[in-house]
């Protein structure tokens, strides 16, 4: 029914384009009413918003803007005790991040949602366009066009060959000399006489006069290349997949440790036995490989020329590895070269000097005796310590020790002292005496290389300046206010630093990355590429070749390649443009002249 003054496109129907009337009610024009879309309809909606690229795209960048607050806040599985002091300083601000995941971001409720998420839309998209890709490489190039003239790319020419020879050589030359390595996929076909195809058929030169003769079949060849295009679009695609499956699955089983081993001392590969130990959800401690270190020796070079003063040369830890059967053997650690036992690596991190001290109380009893690690803070290796010596005896004050190990020392005038270079020419200990309750019994976990002295008395002269105790090696030196004496070993063994990590994913993680490079490297450099061509006997004997090119988007390259097709044709003799009538360069009239074919969304997106 028509409707004056409203526009109703053909069939829509009448309940659609105005809304319900009461009876007697004047029907006014409105606008066309769309169908609701209903559940399944909106379910089918969101799911075709998830799966597109777009969606893809923001959700990895979201998951790289998630995965900030867990690079600067600390967390809790990797530094609780820093999770502890930030909250003490932001008690506000900590209580909500901590409410909200920030101090576990990785394992947070909303992290994980984004992953899935996003890994959900990866695969919702590769799965489609996969299915199609596998039917487009199955289907056939498309049929040759009527008319040539439309194209971006065309060429002709004349030759004495016949159709077949000049169709068989473009074919030829457009598989490529490989011939399980085909360059554009071909197919070779004829045509019927334009007699028997109508008006419409008529080719190009054949419209501009050069009629040929109705009794014989033209020649064809479709060409079609560029496959590759979307096959390492695909491979990209589930390369990322894999990356996030790899990832993930890292985090999960993965575990790291950290212990400090000194000379002639060893530690066995288990949780207890490191100083710091994190691990993924899915670890569990009996799947530790139950083998056993122990360093034999440290040796480090330095230089000592005046051009590269004190710079290092080489760290080398010579250890003894004792594996779960009872075999042994001798490995090395250096720098870059971490020594790999049963899947999992061990790295040389760190070394320094752990000299041996002893402590005797006011009572004459052996308060404190071990090694000592002391942490270097600079390239000469002025190594600052900590010595706490709670085990005095009953009644008597707690003692605690601040203060540096110098391995070849230079003592200023004014007291001062700091090293000269990192190997033990002269080494001297320097520490400042504290008494008092180090806090130890109260059950706080407290930094073994911290020591806190709000609440502990310093050792004073008279003048009222802290006294320091200097003790070179295989000296035993009073300390001050009768606390006792302190004894330092004759030998300064060192420590070394190492750091075991284990992750299955790495190995994967590699491969899925080069994949994913590959991948994306032939979808951005493979031209996606159509070429057809036509052979036929024209009014004067002469066999006329014309090939035409079509190219997705842009290809500064499409016409060469459609001069190199005619170019392999014997004898052709290529024939100068004919003016022709203006024809229609729209994209739309570009598509109607190749294979129709229903294009995905997958695609489009």
């Amino acid at each position: 029914m028509a409707r004056e003054g409203t526009y109703v496109p053909d069939g829509i129907a009448d309940e659609f384009t105005q809304g319900s009337l009461s009876s007697g009610e004047q029907q006014k024009p409105g606008r066309p009413n769309a169908p609701a879309l209903g559940l399944v309809g909106m379910l089918r909606w969101m799911w075709r918003q998830l799966t597109s690229m777009r969606v893809a795209l923001m959700l990895l960048m979201l998951l790289a803007v998630a995965a900030v607050p867990g690079s600067v806040l600390p967390q809790r599985n990797q530094d609780a005790a820093g999770v502890i002091e930030y909250l003490a300083d932001h008690p506000t601000a900590g209580e909500w991040l901590d409410k909200a995941g920030f101090f576990d971001v990785y394992s947070s409720v909303w992290f994980s949602a984004i992953y899935i998420l996003l890994f959900v839309s990866l695969v919702g998209c590769i799965l489609p366009r996969s299915a199609a890709h596998y039917r487009a490489l199955r289907g056939r190039p498309p049929r040759v066009p009527s008319r040539f003239n439309r194209f971006p790319a065309k060429a002709s020419a004349t030759t004495g060959a016949s159709p077949e020879e000049a169709a068989d050589a473009i074919a030829a030359r457009l598989r490529g000399r490989i011939s399980w390595l085909p360059t554009f996929r071909v197919d070779r076909g004829e045509e019927p006489s334009p007699g028997a195809r109508g008006a419409s058929g008529r080719s190009e030169l054949a419209s501009a006069g050069a009629e040929r003769p109705s009794g014989r079949a033209s020649a064809t060849v479709s060409a079609e290349r560029g496959y590759l295009r979307e096959t390492g679009n695909l491979v990209f695609h589930l390369a990322l997949v894999g990356l996030l499956v790899s990832v993930a699955t890292g985090q999960m089983l993965h575990y790291r440790g950290q212990a400090i081993v000194t000379e002639g001392r060893g530690f066995a590969n288990a949780v207890v036995d490191y100083d710091t130990f994190e691990k993924g959800s899915w670890f569990r401690p009996e799947s530790l490989v139950p083998f056993s270190m122990t360093l034999d020796r440290f040796e480090s070079e330095f230089a000592s020329d005046t051009v590269a003063f004190a710079q290092a040369r080489d760290f080398t830890a010579h250890v003894t590895v004792t594996e779960p059967s009872g075999e042994q053997r001798s490995e090395t650690i250096k720098v870059n070269h971490p020594l790999v036992v049963d899947g999992a690596k061990i790295y040389l991190q760190g070394n320094g000097f752990a000299p041996e001290i002893t402590v005797h109380d006011a009572e004459g009893e052996v308060a404190f005796s071990g090694r000592v690690t002391f942490i270097p803070e600079d390239t000469m290796y002025t190594s600052r310590g900590v010595v706490k010596v709670p085990d005095v005896s009953p009644g008597l004050d707690q003692i605690g020790f601040v203060g540096y190990f110098l391995p070849t020392a230079e003592v200023n005038e004014d007291g001062s002292a700091r090293s000269a270079f990192p190997q033990p020419v002269d080494p001297l200990l320097v520490l400042e005496v504290y008494t008092g309750d180090l806090g130890l019994d109260d059950g706080s976990p407290q930094n073994v290389y911290e020591l806190d002295t709000a609440s502990l008395t310093p050792a004073l002269d008279e003048n009222g300046d802290r006294i320091k105790v200097l003790a070179r090696p295989g000296e035993t030196v009073e300390l001050p206010d009768g606390l006792g004496t302190l004894t330092l070993g004759e030998d300064l063994p060192r420590y070394v630093a190492l750091d075991l990590r284990h992750d299955p994913s790495l190995a994967f993680v590699l491969v899925f990355s080069l994949l994913a490079l590959g991948g994306l490297t032939v979808s951005l450099f493979t031209p996606r590429r159509r070429v057809w061509a036509r052979a036929y006997v024209a009014q004067d004997g002469a066999t006329v070749v014309e090939v035409a090119g079509l190219a997705r988007g842009d290809d500064a390259g499409l016409q060469a390649e459609v001069d190199r097709a005619l170019a392999a044709v014997p004898g052709a003799v290529e024939q100068p443009e004919t003016a022709a009538a203006p024809v229609e360069t729209s994209v739309v009239a570009l598509r109607q002249a190749q294979e129709p074919r229903v294009e995905t969304r997958s695609e489009k997106d």
